[in-house]
């Protein structure tokens, strides 16, 4: 029983609790908060960084919530920031929901809504933009937001999220938010030394437990055999599954119209893999819909919604197909009625109505969203789509399927990792609606449930900075902070810092290297002399022997091809080397062989016939005489080979029993080589040659000198490894000094310029910009050729050569490629390779649009899905804003300039129309 002093203590905790932000907050979920959200917001509101692992699905964009929460109530911003738009669109319309949309804004450069509000969603590189352009919307910014912030492990966009980081005012506090990553406390540690106190809140309990299992046979298995999914692991996985897999490999596999065998004696077949429609009823069926099935393939998920619509299947309810059908008439009424067709827009609709539909980036992105809204109400109930989800739109499902645990990643098919497994598999179980999720692989052969168990057990992925600088990233800071700072912020980055830790366990072996080095060096240690020295003269020596035996086997080789070549059929000869070796005549001189060399046939004095080749011939071979091969010699006969071997070994002067003679051996070039003579008379006066323990001594010297090279390539990497950020910088700032955007510390016009372009080709563009390879292009020839420098293909062998403009056009593209090159051999003279070769495979489809074509016409001449053209036109679009910026820099004191900014912005115009210009957020 507690006394009248600790009752009165509890209530004025109580009372303290009931006061703080985070109270009422609380209430505002109809679910209570699991602890790691407790603790992330309780260290917010304290005043604290927090950084928050865990599983997908697990909910800790509550704690960013809770971040626009304290915001609101303080009178502060906060900004919102999500790797791609889709999830930006996303989030601007959950707060939205929540706050009105008075208080919320949005920025991705697609859309710009409301943009002075207190909370802003943005893209992370909106947010890093105006960080470098010291934007008066970051006065009174208290909070950053950085979802998915593992994001900073992508190759290609990774930098920017370091960036940010690194930049941001000290006064704002930042949650970043991340799936479960095993080196949380590293990347905690790495931000508490750039932006102060960070509290590192880990979970890798997710809410709604997940059930592992493999679809095989039209059976359900278990993976882990009813284990709890919280304690499974590879030594319980399900020994009926196993079994399954082992009579899957022994047997094989029926054709999908056989039978099972095994009656009256026929061998057993296991069954097929299940068809997508037969997986779908299946889990309908087992009541385990919505699911979402991740084919690696856009084609493939296209296709699984066609066998949908053949099959007939239909998973909804007639009252839900008049809800789907009215809310995509009311989402697509501003979409131009002529594009519907080329849009795929009635198969779509068809495949909603029966309740499933494909997800990809190939599809409209108004197409896109309609599926995530349709399936958020339950209203689709099988999606098909590509790995592109799981980076963060909020679909969770009630199961997900997994065609296959190998994806292409863009160079090869690989196995997927197991955080692409946990990432993936991460959608199933929808909180406050599911008690449990499951993940089912489709069985498929060669599948071991051993391996899938130890893919599914492996909860977590080290995050890895990509980070590097770039031209761009280069001239804002020195024209914010100078060189010297810019120096010092760089290597305060997370790659930086993951580097130095790398350093430290290579310090430390090099340490012990050198104090072994140490011991060794007195232990060969001579009273008669300088043992190293004594040393160094037999390593020259045989250095010296190795050298010449290299050229002379070089020398060997070439004369040996050159004596093959001018054998001639009858030739006799001596074979010096090989199973052969000993006398032959030649039957076929196998001069046509190709770039191995010549490979004679040849018949032995022993009858045998064979093809050798120059391993045969390690020294020049030379006839000892000839004889007539007869017209009627049959290789394949033993009474011919028997025939033309006596006649071989008359001609040679060898009888039956007498050895085949061997060829002259000739003397070693070493026998004669001067340097190795004296060598060897310096190595007999030396003192300590005459040291009784001489060949001791030289044990340790030879493991003394290995250790050596060694400790000189440790020590090699502790150098590559420290500063390698800043020396990667002071590289890109050699470039750009000498095409001028950089005076030593000073920023030059055309510097300033290059600031405002944030492109993967950035330089490239500035370069353009300055040497008037677009001026006098008209707008959709200007949008044709800057498309070089956003477009890239997803395989260019899917692709010929392309399409071009004609006139301008033409001459500034391939104006283009001739500057890229120039800057390419630049880059390799300072030891950096940023810029990738500008890509045409755009440049058609941006002028056709820009000139007005109709979108069915355009789709059809360049075959590209229409969510990639209206994803490439949007990039395009952001590209040519920037260049119009940049262009306007120097307008006042340059007319060409102030051409380039209008053209650039009437390109823009005419890109933006029809599905490129609808917009559905707003």
């Amino acid at each position: 029983m507690t006394s009248p002093a600790e009752r009165y203590a509890a209530a004025r905790r109580r009372q303290a609790e009931e006061r703080t932000e985070l109270h009422g907050f609380a209430k505002l979920y109809s679910f209570g908060l699991d602890q790691f959200q407790f603790d992330g917001c309780s260290a917010l509101e304290e005043g604290h960084g927090v950084l928050v692992a865990a599983p997908t699905g697990a909910g800790k964009t509550v704690v960013g919530e809770f971040a626009v929460h304290l915001a609101l109530a303080r009178g502060r911003k906060c900004f919102y920031t999500t790797p791609i738009k889709a999830l930006s669109n996303q989030k601007y319309t959950d707060l939205v929901r929540r706050h009105g949309p008075a208080k919320v804004g949005l920025l991705t450069g697609d859309n710009s809504i409301n943009g002075d509000a207190p909370v802003v969603v943005m893209t992370t590189e909106v947010l890093r933009n105006m960080l470098y352009a010291g934007s008066e919307a970051l006065d009174g910014l208290g909070y950053v937001v950085m979802d998915e912030v593992h994001y900073l492990a992508d190759r290609f966009r990774g930098a920017v999220w370091e960036e940010v980081i690194i930049h941001l005012p000290e006064s704002v506090q930042l949650v970043s938010l991340s799936a479960t990553v095993s080196n949380a406390e590293e990347f905690g540690e790495w931000l508490a030394t750039v932006r102060g106190e960070t509290k590192i809140i880990v979970s890798e309990h997710r809410p709604v437990p997940l059930w592992q299992h493999v679809l095989a046979g039209g059976r359900l298995y278990d993976l882990y055999a009813g284990a709890d999914p919280h304690e499974a692991d590879v030594a319980r996985v399900n020994p009926e599954l196993v079994r399954f897999a082992r009579e899957g490999e022994r047997f094989g596999y029926a054709p999908r119209s056989g039978r099972a065998g095994g009656r009256n004696g026929r061998p057993r077949r296991m069954p097929p893999p299940p068809s997508r429609v037969d997986v779908v009823e299946r889990l309908d069926a087992a009541g385990l819909l919505p699911a979402i099935t991740f084919i690696f393939s856009r084609a493939g998920c296209d296709a699984a919604v066609h066998q949908f619509l053949r099959s007939g299947v239909r998973l909804l309810t007639d009252e839900q197909r008049i809800q789907v059908r009215a809310h995509v008439l009311e989402r697509c009424a501003d979409l131009p009625a002529e594009d519907l067709n080329i849009l795929g827009y009635h198969d779509f609709v068809d495949g909603l109505e029966r309740g499933v539909a494909a997800h990809h980036a190939g599809m409209l992105p108004t197409f896109k969203e309609i599926v995530e809204e349709l399936f958020a109400a339950g209203l689709v109930k099988a999606v098909f789509a590509t790995e592109t989800l799981a980076l963060g739109i909020n679909m969770p499902a009630r199961s997900v399927v997994l065609e296959s645990l190998v994806k292409w990643n863009g160079e090869a098919h690989a196995d997927i990792t197991p955080g692409e497994y946990t990432q993936l598999t991460g959608r199933a179980g929808r909180r406050g609606i599911d008690v449990e999720g499951h993940a089912v692989v489709v069985w498929r052969p060669g599948l071991d449930p051993r391996a899938l168990a130890g893919l599914a057990s492996t909860r977590t992925y080290p995050l890895r900075s990509s980070f590097k600088p770039s031209y761009n990233m280069a001239v804002n800071l020195v024209g914010q902070v100078g060189k010297v700072r810019a120096r010092n912020l760089l290597e305060s980055s997370f790659a930086q810092f993951q580097a130095d830790k790398g350093v430290v366990g290579l310090t430390r072996q090099l340490r012990r290297n050198r104090e072994a080095l140490e011991g060794y060096r007195e232990a060969m240690t001579c009273h008669l002399g300088d043992f190293d020295e004594y040393m160094g003269l037999r390593r020259s020596l045989a250095d010296r022997e190795a050298e010449l035996s290299r050229e002379g086997a070089g020398q060997r080789r070439a004369a040996a091809a050159s004596a093959l070549e001018s054998l001639k059929t009858g030739d006799i000869i001596v074979v010096p080397a090989g199973r052969k070796a000993g006398l032959a005549v030649i039957l076929d001189p196998g001069l046509d062989a190709g770039r191995d060399g010549p490979r004679p046939r040849v018949l032995t004095a022993g009858r045998e016939v064979a093809t050798l080749s120059l391993l045969d011939f390690p020294v020049p071979v030379e006839p000892t005489g000839w004889m007539r091969i007869p017209k009627t010699f049959n290789h394949k006969s033993p009474q011919s080979r028997r025939d033309l071997a006596a006649t071989l070994r008359t001609k040679a002067g060898v009888g039956d029993g007498d050895k085949p003679p061997r060829p002259h051996r000739q003397r070693s070039a070493a026998a004669d080589d001067e340097e190795i003579a004296r060598l060897r008379r310096a190595l007999r006066a030396h003192a300590c040659h005459g040291c009784e323990d001489r060949e001791n001594h030289a044990r340790w010297a030879e493991r003394y000198h290995r250790l050596e090279r060694e400790t000189e390539g440790l020590d090699k990497r502790v150098k590559g490894r420290t500063h390698s950020i800043a020396r990667t910088f002071d590289q890109v700032c050699s470039v750009l000094a000498v095409l001028g955007y950089l005076d030593g510390e000073k920023v030059t016009a055309e510097g300033r310029r290059l600031a405002r372009i944030y492109s993967e080709l950035d330089l490239l563009a500035a370069e353009c910009l300055r040497e008037g390879v677009w001026d006098g292009l008209g707008p959709a020839e200007l949008a044709s050729a800057v498309s070089l420098l956003v477009y890239e293909a997803r395989n260019a062998e899917d692709y010929g050569p392309p399409r071009l403009p004609k006139g301008n056009a033409r001459e500034a593209i391939e104006r283009m490629g001739r500057l890229w090159l120039t800057v390419h051999e630049l880059e390799g003279d300072h030891a950096v390779d940023f810029q990738r070769e500008p890509d045409a495979g755009f440049a058609w489809a941006a002028f056709q649009w820009a000139s007005g074509q109709r979108l069915d016409t355009v789709l059809e001449e360049v075959g590209l899905p229409a969510g990639d053209f209206v994803r490439w036109c949007k990039q395009l679009i952001d590209l040519l804003g920037q260049l119009a910026d940049a262009a306007g820099t120097l307008a006042s004191q340059n007319s060409d300039s102030a051409r380039i900014r209008d053209t650039a912005r009437a390109a823009v115009d005419l890109l933006r129309r029809g599905v490129v210009a609808y917009s559905s957020v707003g």
